[in-house]
């Protein structure tokens, strides 16, 4: 399955979000996902990450064989950003557990005259 993203249209306080989809053999079908603009801020989710949330929530319908309106609710968003904050959090933990490089500027780190 080939999931290309065509654009949006802004409806008020709800974007539409277009994709073809191709599958072997098939001609492509048009699909909408419809999503609050204000779930984006209400989860601290950048608007600009819509077209992929709205790509992933499709694919994940359509393989379920889901058949009716696509929209991205509070629970993908909400969901999006607590992976996103666990990713960080593990981030940060990866750098504080990580070794200090030594500097050789450094005098407390630098070899003394016996190496």
């Amino acid at each position: 399955m080939e999931v290309r993203y065509l654009g949006f249209e802004q409806l008020q306080s709800a974007r539409l979000y277009r994709f073809d989809v191709m599958e072997k053999g098939q001609p492509s079908k048009r699909f909408i996902v419809t999503a609050d603009l204000s779930l984006f801020h209400t989860h601290r989710v950048g608007i600009q990450e819509g077209p992929a949330l709205s790509a992933s929530k499709l694919v994940a319908n359509l393989e379920r064989g889901f058949a009716g309106a696509h929209e991205l609710t509070s629970e993908d968003l909400l969901s999006y950003a607590n992976a996103r904050s666990l990713a960080e959090a593990r981030r940060v933990a990866m750098r504080k557990g990580a070794p200090r490089r030594r500097r050789n500027d450094d005098p407390e780190e630098a070899p003394g005259p016996e190496a």
